[in-house]
């Protein structure tokens, strides 16, 4: 997404989103009362373009025959000419447009606390360090009895009214009854609300001796500053090499992205350009003297990486930069913009396509019957076959000979397979369905271990009694998983619940230091940069 500039179009939007609406109301209301067609109703459809939405809003606020909100209206009506657009032009509520601001900026006011409903009580999973919650005396494990005057334990609270009570103002106050260690706190914890930082790095660290590892969840507005913050500290650690995980990475601010692959250049040349109907060519160029603009380079992909982190990925592999490894990216080659109406409410506005260096779009087809649900099933269908997608694709050609592809996503120079078992639909349910946290935070939460994260890295693997465990759990709440079926599916299951277990104990970034023990991608990468993965 583009930040940009932002244009209010209020007055705009609004006469052009009532427009199909007034008009289906108008030719029922037509047809259905045998008017004569000559009145006023049909001037509308035929009179001056500069007139005719006006009087289509004038038409329904003054005569139709039930008094309605005519701002629902043009809600509605803005949502549904939108939807018909292209997948990534959106209309947003106030509500809407506020979160995707936060999530999109990386800040929120709050109290930097992270929890689990775990059987009707909050269970408390992690604490921003220096946050307000952490300053308060809140830990993680524990047990959130009451927020406010609002008794928590034991009753059905939905997450939005938590959110609710958690969130406020800045400087606010919010106090809690707290469960500890199996007893009731006799005083309440407080925290003052503040504003709340959430780093869009998920994980920075030497991940071998001389090899950084880096991943990235999403473009924000501080992560090309992150990113570079993150390559110094490691370099100064021996890094001599590097593998940014981009995976699952959905995109985020265009710009920054543009940003963070100047990183990767020790001079000024293309990264991306921009055009569009009502766009002239735009073009993007790194900024020169990189922080990492030497030294190997592996970037990991898979179906969820889109948009801006295509940007990246396809300047690294344009520039013959890097090495791609993963699976077909996503195929989001749109830039959005932001427009503002006044009462808090924004269109994300398809507005230009973006090119690669070479002149590449990644953009997959859509037709405009998409939908959602059938865009996340194609992930993993026929369309991500390089046969059939490229049949008939324009092909480019990399200064050191490399053939490449424009439509479809970016395909990497080294393929993953897909883990048959990874997108079963019995896995993505137990994953939806939160019965791996439900089982982990209900049986090994009682204490924090005594051991080190190192090690807890080098050293835990869980017992194939706990596993078993695990499996009678699923079978007292009836999931029938066949034997075959637990043998498929237990090393996903066995990484799964030691990542919980690494993140409850040591935090956030221990989560992804344990997934990474035995992945897949991660051993191609190590492989690709010459060392072996031992633990694989």
């Amino acid at each position: 997404m583009q930040k940009g500039r932002k244009r209010n179009i209020f007055v705009a939007a609004t006469y052009a989103a009532t427009l199909l609406l007034g008009l289906i109301l108008g030719q029922n209301y037509s047809d259905q009362q045998g008017f004569n067609t000559g009145g006023s109703l049909v001037p509308i459809g035929l009179s001056d373009n500069s007139y005719k939405i006006q009087q289509v809003v004038d038409l329904i606020s003054n005569r139709y025959v039930d008094s309605i909100n005519m701002d629902s209206v043009q809600n509605g009506a803005i949502n549904h000419i939108i939807s018909h657009l292209d997948p990534y032009s959106t209309f947003l509520t106030p509500n809407e447009s506020q979160t995707q601001t936060e999530v999109l900026e990386g800040t929120f006011e709050g109290i930097g606390m992270e929890y689990f409903n775990l059987n009707d009580t909050l269970l408390v999973v992690g604490v921003i360090t220096n946050g307000p919650a952490d300053k308060g005396g809140f830990k993680v494990g524990d047990r959130i009895l009451k927020i406010g005057k609002r008794d928590i334990a034991g009753h059905s609270v939905s997450k939005e009214e938590v959110e609710k009570l958690m969130r406020g103002k800045r400087g606010s106050t919010v106090q809690m009854i707290i469960e500890r260690d199996s007893a009731v706190m006799s005083t309440p914890l407080k925290a003052v609300r503040d504003q709340i930082n959430v780093s869009s790095l998920d994980v920075a660290y030497l991940i071998k001796p001389t090899i950084g590892f880096i991943r990235i969840r999403r473009f924000s507005l501080k992560t090309a500053e992150e990113f570079k913050n993150a390559i110094i500290d490691l370099k100064k650690q021996g890094a001599k090499s590097l593998i940014l995980d981009l995976r699952d990475n959905g995109g985020g601010y265009f710009h920054i992205a543009i940003k963070m692959a100047s990183e990767f250049f020790p001079d000024q040349r293309l990264m991306v350009y921009t055009e569009g109907a009502h766009e002239a060519r735009q073009d993007y160029l790194s900024e020169g003297k990189g922080s990492y603009d030497h030294g190997r380079l592996v970037v990991l992909v898979n179906e969820r990486t889109a948009s801006a982190s295509e940007v990246v990925s396809g300047a690294v592999q344009d520039w013959d930069r890097g090495t791609i490894i993963g699976r077909r990216t996503y195929g989001k080659a749109t830039v959005q913009e932001l427009f503002d109406f006044s009462d808090g409410s924004t269109i994300n506005l398809s507005i230009a396509r973006y090119y690669t260096p070479l002149g590449r779009s990644i953009q997959r087809k859509y037709s405009p019957n998409w939908s959602i649900m059938n865009d996340y099933v194609s992930m993993y269908s026929g369309l991500w076959s390089l046969d059939t997608t490229y049949a008939h694709a324009q092909a480019y050609q990399t200064k050191l000979g490399k053939k490449l592809y424009s439509g479809g996503g970016i395909v990497p120079d080294i393929i993953i397979p897909v883990d048959s078992n990874e997108v079963s639909l019995l896995y993505k349910d137990l994953v939806q369905s939160s019965l791996i946290e439900q089982f982990v935070y209900s049986r090994f939460t009682k204490k924090l271990p005594a051991y080190s994260i190192e090690n807890f890295l080098q050293g835990y693997n869980l017992p194939r009694t706990e596993y078993n465990s695990f499996i009678k759990f699923l079978t007292d709440r009836g999931w029938n998983i066949s034997p075959g079926k637990q043998r498929d599916l237990h090393d996903l299951i066995q990484s799964d619940i030691e990542a919980l277990l690494g993140r409850y104990y040591f935090g956030r970034e221990a989560y992804f230091k344990v997934k990474n023990r035995y992945d897949a991608f991660i051993e191609s990468a190590l492989a690709q940069l010459g060392v072996v993965n031992n633990n694989s």
